[in-house]
């Protein structure tokens, strides 16, 4: 009789815990972990939706820059935080294809999707005192001058790492890469003159070729974006792997408290539903997704596959897929 007393009297108080979470949280500033650089497509994006989720929260989310390990460091750390609902990690789409490059354990399926926010298109782009037309000039230059090209890169897995390897697999791209901690960084460096050209999100280089810094060569599509042709007119083998794209996402532990994920995935749903943000999204080249849970989950475990299997295909994949259980699209 005693130890069933006891064990209604835990219950009872997990129970009332639970309410009073629920009542509370958050009762203080939360941390929002950026994984790149800032000035990025990803952090951009983040910092207009924040402010945004923090009028639904009624709290402060301080963000952070933690760059590095293209995405791997600001994963890692976050996942080694408190399950307690006050750090968030504000991703893109590379922890996905960790495991299969070896660079780290930890994909989303450790995480709980609190907001798949959006997806964006990808331009190939250079500087506008560069004598490159079309793509197909580019690659043209770099067949001819094999090496001799500088191409901005955010590290093995990145998108510009990606991007290179889809087309690797149908034509010679002999470009030296040159890694940056962002696509931020790398945009930067391309103004600079340090590098060539670059491959970027949308929203990394939108301003910048609205104010004639920057030239696009083409997009990394079937079709054309805005008046920039597709990268299959000078590749049409590359149609295979199309569409691919970065998507943009907000993440917690997926052992955090039911009651913390509730609130956050309410005011992040909210804020992304904003039409200040929505217009900013499009404005930047950026589809609005707004999914959570279920829904992002499916969404994320389609686009790994498709990606991971891109990679085997093009023998850039360090971990077979199928062994760790990535169905093949």
């Amino acid at each position: 009789m005693n130890l069933r007393r006891q064990l209604l009297a835990s219950a009872a108080l997990a129970l009332i815990s639970t309410l009073g979470q629920a009542q509370t949280y958050p009762d203080r500033e939360l941390s929002g972990i950026i994984q790149w650089g800032a000035g990025g497509a990803t952090d951009v994006v983040a910092r207009s939706l924040v402010p945004l989720a923090e009028e639904a929260l009624g709290k402060k989310i301080v963000l952070q820059n933690k760059a590095g390990g293209v995405g791997a460091i600001a994963t890692n750390f976050v996942n080694q935080q408190a399950s307690d609902g006050y750090t968030l990690l504000i991703g893109a789409e590379n922890p996905q294809i960790h495991p299969i490059l070896g660079i780290s354990d930890l994909d989303y399926s450790k995480f709980y999707p609190v907001n798949i926010i959006g997806r964006g298109n990808v331009l190939a782009v250079t500087t506008v005192d560069k004598p490159w037309k079309t793509f197909k000039d580019l690659l043209n230059d770099v067949q001819a001058n094999p090496g001799k090209i500088k191409q901005g890169s955010t590290g093995t897995g990145g998108l510009p790492f990606t991007v290179s390897s889809m087309i690797s697999t149908v034509a010679k791209f002999p470009t030296t890469p040159v890694p940056f901690a962002g696509d931020g960084p790398g945009v930067t460096a391309l103004l600079g003159g340090h590098v060539d050209f670059m491959f970027v999100g949308v929203g990394a280089a939108a301003e910048h070729i609205k104010a004639g810094r920057l030239k696009a060569l083409a997009a990394i599509s079937s079709e054309a974006y805005e008046g920039t042709p597709p990268i299959t007119d000078a590749l049409p083998g590359l149609g295979k792997y199309l569409p691919w794209g970065p998507f943009y996402g907000v993440f917690v532990k997926k052992d955090v408290p039911e009651a913390a994920k509730a609130k956050l995935t309410a005011a992040f749903k909210k804020a992304a539903s904003d039409p200040k943000f929505t217009a900013f999204m499009k404005d930047r080249g950026n589809v609005t997704m707004n999914i959570s849970g279920a829904e992002a989950e499916a969404f994320l475990k389609k686009w790994q596959s498709v990606t991971s299997w891109t990679y085997q295909e093009v023998g850039v994949a360090k971990v077979d897929p199928a062994s760790l259980g990535i169905a093949k699209p």
